[in-house]
């Protein structure tokens, strides 16, 4: 269920399913959704037929170390591992407490396989509702910018929907930027290394359509209660959104009408609580804002389209 929230009261003024290893505190910013990792998948590679040789054991090794759904997960890592001693060392991993996207090298989103590196954030199921919001406010052929891109996946995504004719990402990580490359260079894409707008053409102001910003959005405070997959193992950059969870949102807002086209829109991801603020911090940088939410994926995303 999507519902629309008015934005007239605003007050002026951040795959495979991540399946979490072990229990955390509980948060309204969740950094993984404890769904079965074959929900989305697609049909197994044609590997090792299941139950394999040591199956039960892989899947009892796995479940010890607190993976909650240990026969899917160990179903994945035997189709992904080309050798025995290959998926030794996966399962390894995976019960140290690397995310299981990063064990595999791969995750499903929007129903494109996307690479994601060690230390690279791992693309969110509740992100495709973002992608979908997006594809239908835009037209085929938009000019496409994604900040924060992470591994790439929301640009993979808008590309695969609306063929754009120019799309762009940028990331101030180095790491996610090697990653997003090897995901968007197929499909034409320019991947930048720097900080949010700085390091884009000067071409594309006053031009973009779409532009995608998954900034992080959890409070400084709260990081350290995000699952240890996501503390551990992600960029804390692509965590901590400052004081309130919204400091990068503002960065972006402010720069954000100088490169948009005249009716383009910024779409964010946020939580449900921080909506409202979020929708503020829009309407203060002179675009005007609309708040969306996903009952089923848990997921809100603000809006604002330039006049």
């Amino acid at each position: 269920m999507i519902s629309v929230s008015p934005t007239s009261s605003a007050p002026p003024a951040s795959s495979v399913p991540s399946v979490s290893s072990s229990s955390s505190a509980s948060v309204p910013y969740p950094a993984s959704a404890p769904a079965s990792p074959l929900a989305s998948a697609g049909a197994p590679a044609a590997s090792v037929p299941h139950p394999a040789p040591g199956f039960d054991g892989l899947v009892a090794r796995l479940r010890a170390a607190g993976c909650v759904f240990a026969e899917d997960e160990a179903r994945l890592l035997i189709d992904t591992a080309p050798t025995v001693a290959e998926l030794d060392l996966m399962v390894g991993r995976r019960v140290d407490g690397l995310p299981l996207e990063q064990v595999l090298g791969w995750a499903e989103f929007c129903g494109l396989r996307i690479a994601v590196d060690p230390g690279v954030f791992v693309p969110r199921r509740r992100t495709e509702f973002l992608v979908e919001r997006a594809v239908s406010l835009a037209r085929p052929g938009a000019v496409v910018v994604d900040l924060c891109c992470g591994s790439g996946a929301v640009a993979a995504a808008l590309a695969a929907a609306l063929h754009p004719a120019e799309l762009y990402a940028s990331d101030v990580d180095p790491a996610a930027v090697r990653c997003a490359r090897r995901n968007l260079a197929p499909l034409g894409g320019a991947v930048f290394d720097g900080d949010l707008f700085a390091p884009l053409p000067g071409a594309l102001r006053g031009r973009v359509e779409v532009l995608a910003a998954n900034v992080p959005y959890v409070p400084t405070e709260d990081v350290g209660l995000l699952p240890p997959e996501a503390r551990e193992h992600e960029p804390l950059v692509a965590l901590d959104g400052g004081a309130d969870g919204l400091d990068v949102l503002r960065r972006v807002t402010t720069e954000a009408p100088h490169w948009l086209a005249p009716g383009g829109r910024l779409l964010v991801e946020t939580s449900e609580r921080q909506a409202a603020r979020a929708a503020g911090v829009m309407a203060d940088g002179g675009l005007e804002p609309q708040v969306v939410h996903c009952e089923e994926r848990n997921a809100t995303v603000v809006v604002g389209t330039r006049p």
